[in-house]
Formats: structure tokens, sequence, C-alpha cells
């Protein structure tokens, strides 16, 4: 059970169930095996009515995913992958895209097959749907069934300009492509979301086939520019690839994490990661992720030594049974599948807690509350 300060949404709850399995003397490659093994025939014997979409599972990088899908928990059920227009964008005459391909920013879109004919109105419902998302707009091209095209921002457009976008969507009667302009995060989130959001639409997301697939090859560090510092993707403990531990004193940003994440239907399920097992790689990524020598000994020096004489290699993986149990029963809230569930302000409204506790109880345990006073 793991009781953890989490965002409420709807595959989230502040209390909820891993399994967690750690193994000494592994690689990668033999947790993945196993998980896979393990998760398939779970879903065989539990929901055999359901389609596993892949086996074995697709293994996709981090940047790739981030790449086709704009999330790291890719939905693999269908298509309507992200398409990057950038070289496009930049001759283009659309000053729009020529600007924040100048800024170092991001322009993609995806194309829906079958809304071509979609109104002002439809189209003005997703801008406010990616605008939530933290988009500044969206742009479209749509192209009716009878051939007819309507768009935002296509008169801008040279002519040379405009039959690249068309080929590199393969665009055709009935297609209405989606783009949307702005930073790199930005960009691949409100399409990441729009992506989902329309698969639902057109009922490309169905409940019935299980896609599972592998997330490799993340980065180990993301840049903290609050901080100025580097940070670590997964947790301080995960391992370098091999061959990327050169890169620690030459280039941090380009290191992968020996780490892995199950995706289903749009969902990560389970993660974990190999370990690190050597003292000075150890204080090494200490370092750079800013605690410095002092503080690691008095946080860490327990393990520091410990590795000193010859800790095993070593992973593992943690799954999350309340979400996949979730996913299996075709719910849409993690909260169904879970007993006692805490609502949108993390309230048991169950056993009204928390609350306040008797003077009595807190005298029994030798607890002191003390109350600022307010000004």
């Amino acid at each position: 059970k793991c009781f953890r300060d989490e965002d409420l949404r709807a595959d989230r709850q502040p209390e909820f169930t891993q399994l967690d399995l750690e193994m000494s003397f592994v690689e990668r490659e033999d947790i993945m095996k196993l998980i896979e093994a393990m998760f398939t025939e779970l879903c065989q014997t539990l929901v055999p009515e359901k389609k596993i979409l892949n086996t074995p599972w697709p293994r996709l990088t981090y940047q790739e995913t981030m790449d086709r899908f704009g999330d790291d928990r890719p939905d693999m059920r269908f298509g309507m992958e992200l398409v990057d227009i950038a070289e496009i964008a930049k001759g283009s005459g659309f000053k729009v895209f020529e600007d924040v391909i100048e800024k170092g920013g991001m322009v993609k879109g995806i194309k829906a097959e079958g809304l071509g004919g979609y109104s002002r109105k439809q189209i003005d419902k997703l801008t406010d749907f990616v605008k939530s998302h933290g988009a500044k707009g969206l742009a479209y091209l749509a192209i009716t069934e009878g051939g007819e095209e309507r768009s935002s921002f296509t008169k801008f457009l040279s002519e040379e300009a405009l039959v690249a976008l068309k080929q590199a969507f393969e665009a055709k009667s009935g297609d209405l492509l989606l783009f949307v302009a702005d930073s790199a995060e930005t960009t691949s989130n409100a399409l990441a979301r729009l992506r989902l959001h329309l698969g639902d639409e057109l009922g490309l997301r169905d409940p019935e086939v299980l896609a599972f697939s592998w997330v490799i090859d993340f980065p180990l560090f993301f840049w903290n520019e609050d901080e100025d510092r580097w940070d670590p993707s997964h947790h301080l403990f995960t391992s370098p690839l091999k061959e990327d531990i050169p890169l620690l004193d030459e280039n941090p940003g380009k290191v992968r994490g020996a780490q892995y994440d199950v995706a289903l239907n749009g969902s990560e399920v389970a993660g974990g990661s190999i370990r690190i097992h050597a003292s000075d790689l150890q204080s090494k990524i200490f370092g750079l992720i800013g605690i410095d020598e002092e503080t690691a000994q008095h946080r860490f020096g327990h393990i520091l030594e410990a590795f000193q004489f010859g800790a095993p290699p070593h992973g593992g993986i943690a799954s999350g049974l309340d979400r996949l149990v979730t996913i299996l029963a075709n719910e849409s809230s993690i909260r169904e599948v879970i007993a006692f569930p805490k609502n949108q302000a993390a309230r048991d409204v169950m056993a009204d807690a928390p609350t306040q506790v008797d003077q009595d109880q807190l005298d029994e345990l030798h607890i002191l509350v003390n109350v600022a006073e307010e000004d």
C-alpha cells in the first residue's frame, strides 16, 4: 500500500496499491521479459474476451513516443500520430508558424479522418480544448468529402507550402488537419490531449483492445531552469546506460537512464529501473543534481558505504494494480475500483477523515498540537 502526495485525477489517488518487484543480478532485459510474460498471461486469464493488440509488445524510446504521440504513455490502439512540419513552416509565408520556429518552438499537427465536414462551431470547441491545455490557438485545414477546402491560415501559404503540407499528412477528401505552434512542451501536450479527445469522438479507443508497449531510454536528467541544476527524471538511484556513462562529464542532458515504463491504452501501469550499485557513480550523480558531498554522506552515507562492499547489480519495477484493474474493468476512474476512495478534496467521506482529534486521544499518544495564533 502506498500513500503519496498526488494530483487528484481520474487515474490517481493519494492511497493506492503497487506490486513491487526487486531483484539482484538482473539487467533491464530480464525484468522486461518477466513483466511482459506476467502481464500477458494475467490479461489472458482474467479478461480472455479482450484482445491484446501486439505481442511481443512494441518498444519505443522516450524520444520516439514524444515525437509520434506527444506523450510518454502512448495509446497505440489507433493512429492519428503527430506530424512535425517545422521544415514546411519555416518558409511557409504564415507568420505565426515562422515566428514560433524562429524562437526555437515547434509546429506539429494531426489528421482526423472523417471530420472534414466539421463546422466552424465544432472547430472552435476544439480550439477551446487545446487552449485549456496551454496552447494559444489551433490552426486547421478542413477538406470536405466533395474536396472543398476551408482553412484558418492557408490563404497565407505559398502554393508550394500548401502542397507540401497536404503531402506530409497524405491528406484526402474528408480529412481535418489540426495544427499547434508553440513551445515543444506545450505543442506536444496540447496535441497529445487533442489526439485522445478525437480518438474518443471517433470511437477509436476500443475498451476491448489492450495495447501494451514499453517506453525505454528516458533521459536520465531534465534541466531545472528555476534551480539552475539537473533533476533526475526517475529517481536519483537510477543507473545510466553503460554506454552513456562517459557523457556524464561531457553532456549530462544526453545521458539515457536504464529505466522502463509499461504503457497501456494511454496510461502508465508499471515503471522501474536498474539501480546504481557503484559508490563512485552514485556520488557523481549526487553531484550533478546538486547534492554536495557532506549532504550526501548525511542522507545516503549508509548506501555509499554498502556499495563499497560489493553490492550486486540490482533493479526492479512497480506495477500500479488499481490503475490496471481500472482499465481491465472498463472504468473511467480509479475511484471505482478502490475501497473507500478519496474525493477531489482528498477526503475519505466514509470515515470523515481528515478531521479533528479529541484531546483525550492526543494525550494518550503524548502528542502536543501547537496552533499558531493569527495576527
